[in-house]
């Protein structure tokens, strides 16, 4: 028993090295993924910074208050890509190749998680080191810095998640990337580009009880030195919740699509 369990951990971790392979060498091969991924966002920040950054008023020079913002917003775009290649492994016949083969079921879905965030961890590297050329001026230490990494690690592997779950219950490539733009407009509704008191009173209880919002004000207090409050733990909070459920729901919802495929 202890060795077929062994054999079986050893099976997931290779396979899963190879599909993620696959994955990432298909982020690199399309021309959407690049510019949704690598393009789109230093565009918005460039956009937000240089067009809309001299009328919004926030206590601190734009660039400083947007950048994180704009880091969640490229996790959800991101998010759409990851959507749309678990549902095109699906419908285009992958996975009925690789049940034909002595591959670990759970490796294709493990390749898509472990791909995206490597590469929504490089967008984020990006979007930092435009943000310095154009003015951003964080005063974090190393603790501060690993410490925003870790939080918005965090919630870029939840939305992952997620977005694997709209990748298996959609019925198509379209379906699934319109199912997971949602998570790319969180952001718009909440504390990333303009402070909440300023929306009205009903976007404000939005834009205050989704977890965008802790998560920026967060990775703001971590690298610029703002009141954190209690949004750091009420972060980690939210992403362990979407884990904890989005994890195993993508599991039973994998096993069941490749079941009656």
């Amino acid at each position: 028993m202890t060795t077929t369990t062994t054999t079986r951990r050893s099976s997931l971790v290779t396979d899963s090295r190879v599909l993620i392979g696959r994955s990432a060498r298909h982020i690199v091969r399309s021309t959407d993924a690049l510019l949704i991924s690598f393009v789109l966002p230093v565009f918005q920040l460039l956009l937000f910074v240089y067009v809309f950054g001299g009328a919004i008023a926030t206590g601190t020079d734009y660039v400083n208050y947007v950048a994180p913002g704009i880091i969640l917003v490229a996790a959800g775009f991101g998010a759409a890509i990851t959507a749309t290649a678990v549902n095109a492994d699906l419908t285009e016949g992958l996975m009925d190749r690789l049940r034909s083969m002595p591959i670990h079921p759970s490796a294709a879905v493990t390749g898509h998680v472990v791909a995206s965030t490597a590469r929504n961890l490089v967008v984020t590297a990006l979007v930092v080191a435009v943000a310095l050329v154009v003015g951003f001026r964080p005063t974090a230490g190393a603790w501060e810095w690993v410490a925003a990494i870790g939080v918005l690690s965090l919630f870029v592997l939840a939305i992952t998640w997620i977005s694997v779950i709209m990748g298996l219950v959609a019925k198509s490539v379209e379906a699934a990337s319109g199912f997971a733009f949602f998570i790319a407009l969180l952001p718009f509704v909440s504390g990333a580009f303009v402070p909440t008191e300023t929306m009205p009173d009903a976007l404000r209880v939005v834009a205050e009880n989704q977890p965008v919002t802790p998560i920026v004000e967060t990775a703001r207090g971590l690298l610029l030195g703002t009141p954190i409050g209690n949004s750091a733990w009420v972060s980690i909070a939210w992403c362990v919740g979407i884990l904890a459920v989005a994890a195993p729901t993508a599991a039973m919802l994998f096993r069941r699509r490749t079941r009656d495929a």
